[in-house]
């Protein structure tokens, strides 16, 4: 973020809302990313407070549960929606007990660009929490390892996926958790110029085109559910 808090060399901190209906949850997570150096600015515990903390701060980030209430199903999800729409510059780091691929697809589908989608177990670990936040906040996408682990590992006919190599599997699976080409090729311990090799070739293989912004490489793990 470019705002800066009244002086030039220090620019403002990220600006958060968090809502869960989880008491403890939602005050450990607003706890966590304050001594990150993130700013909460409000807190909710169901999707109308949500909307309207939204609407009076402007966050930068909403950290919010799929499951809320009053049916604990998909409103944290269709909140998420009703934000990007209204306010399309607020990034979504979704959090979810369980591994449920449909939700993080449909969250993801239409512009992953500020968008992630994280098991909560992640967030008993701060560092990885804090980097998801930054990397939606800077408009990347984080998507959850459990997550590419099921979506890489289903059986499906005549998948693109099918055409990659167990390399090129790997990277692509590194690419949608968020890592940079750079922190792709300290992981896998290889020269990063084979990974921009490997990622050209996963983009060639999944029919990807060059576009603005670096939303293929988020793309590459969605390209198979157009099959």
């Amino acid at each position: 973020m470019d705002r800066s808090n009244g002086s030039p060399d220090r620019p403002a901190p990220t600006r958060i809302a968090i809502a869960d209906d989880a008491v403890l949850l939602r005050e450990a997570l607003a706890a966590a990313l304050a001594a990150a150096g993130f700013e909460v600015v409000g807190q909710a515990a169901d999707v109308p407070a949500l909307l309207a903390i939204v609407a009076r701060e402007r966050p930068d980030v909403v950290v919010a549960d799929v499951r809320m209430p009053p049916t604990h199903t998909t409103e944290g999800l269709e909140a998420a929606r009703q934000i990007r729409s209204e306010y399309p510059g607020t990034a979504i780091l979704v959090l979810s007990q369980y591994v449920e691929t449909r939700y993080a697809l449909e969250l993801l589908r239409d512009d992953p660009a500020g968008i992630g989608y994280l098991l909560k177990e992640r967030v008993t670990r701060i560092a990885d929490l804090a980097e998801a936040v930054r990397r939606v906040a800077e408009g990347g996408s984080v998507v959850d390892p459990e997550v590419v682990g099921r979506l890489l590992g289903r059986a499906r006919r005549h998948s693109p996926l099918d055409e990659l190599t167990r390399r090129e599997r790997e990277v692509l699976g590194l690419m949608a958790e968020g890592r940079s080409n750079l922190a792709i090729s300290a992981e896998l311990g290889v020269d990063p110029r084979t990974i921009e090799g490997h990622v050209g070739t996963i983009f060639a293989k999944l029919g990807l085109e060059p576009a603005p912004g670096d939303h293929r490489r988020v793309l590459a793990v969605l390209a198979f559910l157009r099959d």
